[in-house]
């Protein structure tokens, strides 16, 4: 798929050395479901200006029951590795949403990542587990368009991202939230820890 997305100047700046963490940490919350929530084909490395197909084939999202493990296509710090991990976060965000348990998805986390911190607060809250998520509530990454080398040995890019309609309530007390599908855009910035990626920060748009 073509896309003609570029990132934001904001979210660019995560990539940068010099960059403050708080110029990606922007956006509120869409209503029931935080803009953190709901992130592969072509990428560009802007260090050499080439685009990189992706072998890799979009996979549905894994349903609740064990955490998800980083895939092998996943490990390392390459540009095929990070179209794997954004498809592997979210499926750690999909299992967050649906248990409550939300230790797996800040494992690999920056401990920086405000958005990471935001929606892990968001789904032990209201999650499935506990009745307050019902629905079409898994998303579903359908492309990672491009993706972007910073100064720093970060990685930014974007990726399409599903997600189907759903209800939602912040306590049992309190009135239910209906949201219709609706398809996002995820602006994400990676960075090598250990010799993996781990999300550095992410926002996620409306399309």
């Amino acid at each position: 798929m073509t896309c003609r997305y570029r990132p934001t100047t904001a979210f660019l700046a995560c990539l940068s050395t010099t960059a403050l963490l708080a110029a990606c940490g922007q956006g509120s919350p869409e209503a029931g479901h935080p803009n953190t929530a709901p992130p592969p084909a072509t990428a560009a490395d802007t260090s050499t200006g080439a685009a990189i197909q992706s072998a890799s084939k979009p996979t549905p999202s894994t349903a609740p029951g064990e955490p998800p493990e980083r895939p092998t296509g996943a490990r390392g710090v390459t540009l095929a590795a990070a179209d794997q991990f954004v498809r592997y976060y979210s499926d750690l965000l999909n299992y967050a949403s649906a248990t409550g348990d939300t230790s797996p998805m800040l494992a690999e986390s920056e401990a920086g990542c405000e958005n990471c911190k935001s929606y892990a607060k968001f789904v032990a809250q209201a999650n499935a587990a506990n009745g307050l998520l019902k629905g079409n509530y898994l998303e579903k990454v359908t492309d990672v368009p491009e993706l972007y080398r910073g100064e720093s040995g970060r990685l930014g890019g974007s990726a399409t991202v599903a997600v189907g309609a759903y209800v939602s309530r912040q306590s049992k007390s309190a009135t239910a939230v209906s949201v219709e599908a609706t398809k996002y855009t995820r602006e994400f910035a990676l960075s090598p820890q250990d010799g993996n990626w781990v999300m550095y920060e992410m926002e996620l748009k409306k399309q």
